[in-house]
């Protein structure tokens, strides 16, 4: 499918943001956007890229009332010598469809979601900052947009694609965390949406985290909705614990959101020295192995911060330290390797890299 380029007034053109440090985190928009529409008996038509602007939506647009709505989450960077590249977005692309199959949404062919981000991307490229910690943050979405109030399938969709030039996801840098342990409120359960990236996941695990931090605590870990016992993910990441020169995350079981970043850390980590296991954690044997020594790091890992080190995990009103609240250097030498190859300071050994042509 061509993409249509619809010319950008001078007039609608923004300002960049000169100063790094006042990026912070999906504040910022660059000045265009892709939008290509899906209509029942007639396909995916009308790509163009467009000048960034809001919606007009009718009140009673499906996804206001029943929530038919998906998204992905991606990055680009400007390498030192001008490149432009991308991390492993054929994954995105099949996350996205995967997500739309379990809401009833048309799957975007794979070729439309790549072309039409790349041509995007480069058409923003000066967008891109380029200090330390800084990216551009790439977020496709599609929404139903009928006029109905029922409960169905749409017949109409929006799938578009907007870029928010990034600073570090946490203000404070890569620094350990502290995170409280949920155990009253679920994320999801299997069989629901939990491997769906659908804003739905992300409005149910609000109370939860606004709670934690009234405690004193950056993020909610989450237990599986059956018998809150076994981990699951950490606020909108995946979770690792480190044993030594083993590490060890929740096994997919249907709730868990596969991530790419995940995907990127247990591939990786073999060639940094460390084996990796799959698997259920109980909490109760987890505060156990921290209490002994066992655990001697852990982490979260996500698009949006990459790694994410944990200093601090209470249960139960218990709170147990890791690493004297530093990062660990498994941690940090994972941190180290994947934003390596993501800004092109370190060879990329798998492939993952795609450029922007």
């Amino acid at each position: 499918m061509d993409i249509k380029i619809i010319p950008l007034p001078a007039e609608k053109m923004k300002a960049k943001i000169a100063d790094a440090s006042q990026l912070g985190f999906g504040k910022h928009f660059t000045d265009r956007m892709l939008m290509v529409e899906w209509k029942t008996g007639q396909g995916w038509c009308d790509a163009r890229i467009e000048p960034y602007a809001p919606f007009v939506l009718d009140p009673a647009c499906l996804v206001f009332h029943y929530a038919q709505e998906i998204f992905e989450g991606l990055k680009a960077y400007k390498w030192a010598d001008g490149r432009v590249a991308l991390f492993r977005p054929e994954m995105n692309a099949r996350r996205f469809n995967q997500s739309g199959d379990r809401l009833c949404m048309p799957p975007v062919p794979e070729e439309l979601f790549l072309k039409g981000i790349e041509q995007l991307v480069a058409l923003e490229q000066e967008w891109i900052p380029t200090a330390p910690g800084t990216s551009l943050y790439i977020r496709p979405t599609m929404i139903a947009v009928d006029p109905v109030l029922g409960v169905k399938p749409a017949d109409h969709y929006y799938f578009y694609v907007i870029l928010s030039p990034v600073g570090p996801y946490y203000a404070a840098g890569f620094n350990p965390v502290s995170i409280m342990v949920e155990d009253h409120y679920v994320r999801a359960v299997p069989g629901g949406t939990g491997e769906a990236k659908t804003g739905g996941n992300y409005a149910s695990s609000l109370k939860a985290g606004l709670e934690a931090k009234h405690k004193g605590f950056d993020q909610v870990l989450w237990l599986d909705g059956r018998e809150r016992r076994y981990i699951e993910e950490v606020g909108a990441m995946n979770m690792f614990f480190v044993y030594g020169d083993k590490i060890v995350t929740a096994a997919l079981n249907g709730s868990i959101l596969s991530g790419v970043t995940r995907d990127s850390v247990i591939k990786l980590a073999p060639t940094l020295g460390c084996q990796v296991e799959e698997r259920l954690i109980d909490v109760n044997d987890l505060m156990t192995d921290i209490r002994s020594g066992k655990v001697t790091e852990a982490f979260g890992s996500g698009t949006a911060a990459v790694i994410t080190p944990v200093g601090k995990l209470c249960y139960k009103n218990e709170t147990l330290q890791l690493t004297g609240g530093k990062v660990g250097g498994i941690t940090q030498k994972l941190y180290d390797t994947l934003t390596g190859i993501q800004t092109g300071q370190l060879e990329d050994d798998f492939g993952w890299v795609r450029f922007v042509k």
